[in-house]
Order: C-alpha cells, then sequence, then structure tokens
C-alpha cells in the first residue's frame, strides 16, 4: 500500500513539476519586421538577450560555402561604435558571458548579464544588425580563425570529416549537402564585395527574432527594444529556393579514409522528415530508443553483452527542411564494421516487426519529459527554445506543448514510421576508415 501511495504521489509531484514549468511570453513585430518575444522571470538578477537570424549553411552560393559559419566569426570584428577587440572586452566588464553558433538553417548569438545590464545587451545586438564593419583586416583575420577551426575539429580531429561526408552522400541538390563549416578555398577566394552582400541579404530585422528572457520590466524593455532596433531598416524580402530530393530507393555505399584513427567505423544514415512534422518526432524516439546513451538498446547489447563494440555512434541531425537519423559504431578486438551492422540491422528490424516493451516505451516517456523540463530550467535554455520554436517550427509555443506531441506517440506508431525510413535500400552505408598506408 505504501508503494502505491508513494508511486501516486511521485506521479502528482512530476505533473506538477511539469505543469509548473509552463513558459509564459510575449510576442510582437517592429514595423521592420523584427520579430520580438519576451519571456519575464524575476526570479534570479539574470538575463538573456539573444537574436537568431534565419541564416545557415543552405543559404550559402555552392561555390561559396563556408559563409554563414564565418559570419558567426566576422561580426563579433566589431561595428561602427564598437572598436575592433573591445566586444569581448564590453561583456566582461559588465559581468557577462556569449557566445554564438551556426548550423544548416540559422545562426545564434546570444549574451547572458546580471539583469542591470540588460540594456549593453540590447545594445550589443543593434549595433551587430545595424552597424557591422565589413572590413579587409577583419575578413583576413577571421579567415586564419576559421582555418585553424576546420584544422582542428575536421582536418585533424578522429572521426573529423563523418559529418561531411554523410551530407556529401545523403543529398544530391539540396544545399544540406556541404558542410557548415565550407570550404576555405571558398572562403579564400571571395572578395570583400561577396562578404557584404551576403551580410546585407540575411542579416536583416525581417530575418531575426530577438529574445529577451529573465528579470526585467516590460515597459521599460520594450522602449529599450524600440529606440535599439526600431530604426533599423527592413531589409529585402529573402526568396529560397524550394529545393526537394528524390527519395533514396537503393543503398548507397561510401568510403572515406581517415588519417586521423585507428578503429574503422561504419555509419548508417536515413534521410527523415523536417524538424517540425510529426514524423521527425518519432524518429527521434527511434534514436533514444536504439542508440542513444548506455541505456539504449544497442549499447547494452553490443558495448555491454557482446563486447563487440567499443562504441555506439548516434547522430539525429534535426533540420528545418529535411532531418536525418545516422547511426553506428566502433568494433572491438576481432569484430568487425560488417558485424556491428548487421546487429544494428537486426535491432531496427525487431523495432519494425514488433511493438516495444510497455517498459521501454514507459522509460522512453520518462527520459522525455526529462529532456523537457531541462531544456526549459534556465534563461539561457529557454530563450534557445523560444527563438528556434518561432523560427524553425513556426509555432513559438511548442516550449510549453511539444512535449504533449511526445506524450501522444504510440508504440505502433513507433513500429510504423520505423518501417517507413529505416529501409535498407534508403541509407547511405559509410565505411569510415584508417588510412591505409603505402606498402612502399
Amino acid at each position: 500500500m505504501k508503494k502505491h501511495l508513494f508511486s501516486a504521489f511521485a506521479m502528482l509531484f512530476g505533473i506538477t513539476l511539469l505543469s509548473a514549468q509552463e513558459v509564459v511570453y510575449e510576442e510582437y513585430d517592429l514595423d521592420n519586421g523584427l520579430h520580438v518575444i519576451l519571456h519575464q522571470d524575476n526570479s534570479a538578477p539574470v538575463v538573456t538577450t539573444s537574436v537568431m537570424y534565419h541564416v545557415g549553411s543552405k543559404d550559402e552560393d555552392p561555390e561559396k560555402t563556408g559563409f554563414a559559419h564565418f559570419f558567426e566569426h566576422l561580426l563579433f570584428e566589431g561595428t561602427k561604435n564598437i572598436e575592433r577587440g573591445e566586444w569581448d572586452q564590453i561583456v566582461a566588464s559588465n559581468g557577462g558571458r556569449h557566445n554564438a553558433n551556426t548550423f544548416l538553417d540559422r545562426t545564434y548569438y546570444y549574451e547572458v548579464f546580471p539583469s542591470n545590464s540588460l540594456e549593453v545587451g540590447l545594445w550589443l545586438e543593434s549595433e551587430r544588425l545595424m552597424h557591422p564593419i565589413i572590413g579587409q583586416v577583419g575578413v583576413d583575420t577571421q579567415k586564419e580563425v576559421v582555418q585553424e577551426e576546420k584544422r582542428l575539429r575536421v582536418d585533424n580531429s578522429p572521426y573529423g570529416a563523418f559529418f561531411n561526408e554523410i551530407l556529401k552522400n545523403l543529398y544530391t541538390n539540396h544545399p544540406y549537402r556541404w558542410g557548415v563549416i565550407g570550404s576555405f578555398d571558398h572562403l579564400a577566394s571571395a572578395t570583400l564585395d561577396d562578404f557584404k552582400k551576403f551580410n546585407q541579404t540575411f542579416y536583416v530585422p525581417n530575418n531575426a527574432v530577438l529574445v529577451v528572457a529573465g528579470d526585467f520590466e516590460t515597459d521599460e524593455t520594450k522602449k529599450m527594444i524600440e529606440d535599439y532596433f526600431g530604426p533599423i531598416p527592413r531589409g529585402a524580402e529573402i526568396k529560397r529556393p524550394n529545393v526537394e530530393e528524390e527519395p533514396i530507393t537503393k543503398t548507397k555505399f561510401a568510403k572515406y579514409y581517415d588519417p586521423n584513427i585507428q578503429i574503422p567505423a561504419i555509419l548508417l544514415a536515413y534521410r527523415t522528415p523536417g524538424q517540425g512534422q510529426r514524423d521527425a518526432y518519432v524518429i527521434n524516439m527511434i534514436s533514444t530508443y536504439l542508440s542513444s546513451g548506455e541505456s539504449s538498446k544497442l549499447y547494452k547489447k553490443l558495448v555491454d553483452e557482446k563486447k563487440m563494440a567499443l562504441q555506439i555512434l548516434s547522430v539525429p541531425i534535426d533540420a528545418e527542411d529535411y532531418s536525418s537519423y545516422i547511426v553506428g559504431g566502433l568494433p572491438v578486438g576481432d569484430n568487425s564494421i560488417q558485424d556491428i551492422k548487421k546487429e544494428i540491422d537486426e535491432e531496427i528490424l525487431k523495432l519494425q516487426m514488433e511493438l516495444i516493451s510497455e517498459k521501454d516505451y514507459q522509460k522512453l516517456q520518462n527520459k522525455f519529459e526529462n529532456q523537457f523540463v531541462n531544456a526549459n530550467s534556465s534563461v539561457e535554455g529557454i530563450a534557445n527554445s523560444l527563438a528556434e520554436n518561432y523560427m524553425l517550427k513556426d509555432d513559438t509555443d511548442l516550449i510549453n506543448s511539444e512535449i504533449d506531441i511526445y506524450r501522444s506517440i504510440t508504440r505502433e506508431e513507433i513500429m510504423e514510421v520505423a518501417k517507413k525510413y529505416l529501409k535498407v535500400n534508403q541509407r547511405i552505408e559509410l565505411e569510415y576508415l584508417p588510412e591505409q598506408k603505402d606498402a612502399n
């Protein structure tokens, strides 16, 4: 009886906790098209200011790749009112921290400040948007920075090229086919006018969302936003071509030789629906069930029990137009990558032919409940979620309702989606191999 009472209490507490996580926000547009989202939380004297631009590697010219990632760096170089090298000093002297990141569909900049420095954050982001200096000195400096980043993360990093190799083979026509970091040859040959044109096209208020989350007063903040961002001119409307990929109907085989590794890997990549579609949520559950973490089916089977694999790789890529599910492993001992592939295929086939157990299903639900709560546990996380839900999923309120999608997914749906997308003839098989040494 006590056990039942405890379980009931725990379930009630969990429901209360989740409902307490509801994020209240306000959103509106400035006259220049900048979308604004405000989430007020005065429980701690911290505030996040962030701007997400709807520009990623997919928006690049195929002959000028790497621009979106390059701009992630370049737009810290300085502005009309901020000297080169001063950006970091301004943030640090106001007790803040900042960062930025780029992916296939968007570029994101943010600062976290004590709440009394909110105006500094708004000023910095308005300067980045209104008064950036796209000059030769900054371009040349950041070319070196990006080149060094590519050396560290891709060229000289074990398994560092797998993401680019998967994309290259998974897409034929869509601009997802090149990696986010792009080609350094393209950056090296680009002119200053090329960079200025990219900035003028994509870094405009009607291609961005500003989020302020944390400790602030709404009326005062709205006035500051209008003062700093209102005068920025609206940009030309951006026309994005709708590029559709033909379905993969026959297994595509690829090999890549990496001089930085000694242990080969097998990677199986499936093209899946864009991140806002229901089937994409089901794929996320499948990924977690099969291959995410040490409690996943493949890890327990291949690493813990059979000791066939050194590691299981799981790389779900959520993106706006198409997503992808990548699963693989590194063999250990006398096992080969083909042995690993066979075991992975057995587990996928089980998923397609049998319902997962009620116990595993409940464990999945618990994982996604925890992820949902954790994602919204800080104003920094809330700011990112609000921006991404608005920009890439066209529904800001997913910050509150997305967990309901996961809750509504059934075991039967998991089986059907696995059948639909995880077919052998619809995938890329990438053998990621140590570089062959010349016998001579």
